[in-house]
């Protein structure tokens, strides 16, 4: 898995040790209503695109090229649906880190879905009733994005993201 220069000279420092990092995740929904997936090398599960922001890159900008990188999908932002913080995320290496994660929901402009990179085992597009299995944060992730209605979920006190129309 491609680990940014700057993280690998962080990593210099801090060794192991828990850092607090930028993420972007894209939710990328087609013409069809399908939804691109990748399957990642680091643990063989199916999960939304995304990845770390890059220092003083622009969020949407990452969500970019995060797809492009990982899949050949060249994508355009639409909305930022949430802003949630991942699980505290314990490497194979033993790299810890936890991630402020902006997600997008997307539309694919170009390219061909496939395995572009080292990051990912697979690539594909699924109908939203039939998904492989996806780990709870990636769930929720997708739920809110599926879900928006033009206002951007967030958390408040510790509590999880709401789906629009539920009370904060």
């Amino acid at each position: 898995m491609a680990i940014p220069p700057f993280l690998t000279e962080l990593r210099s420092f801090v060794g192991t040790r828990p850092l607090w990092l930028s993420a972007v995740t894209a939710v990328v929904i087609d013409e069809q209503g399908r939804l691109l997936l990748n399957r990642r090398t680091d643990n063989g599960r199916w999960a939304l695109v995304g990845g770390i922001l890059d220092p003083g890159e622009e969020p949407a900008d990452a969500t970019v090229r995060e797809c492009r990188e990982e899949t050949g999908v060249t994508v355009e932002p639409e909305a930022l649906t949430s802003v949630t913080v991942s699980p505290m995320l314990h490497y194979p290496n033993g790299d810890q880190a936890q991630y402020l994660d902006l997600t997008f929901r997307c539309r694919p402009v170009s390219g061909e879905a496939g395995v572009n990179d080292d990051e990912s085992l697979d690539v594909g597009w699924f109908a939203l009733d039939a998904l492989p299995e996806l780990d709870d944060y990636n769930r929720q992730r997708l739920d809110l994005a599926l879900a928006f209605d033009g206002g951007t979920a967030f958390a408040l006190s510790g509590r999880a993201p709401a789906l629009p129309g539920d009370p904060i």
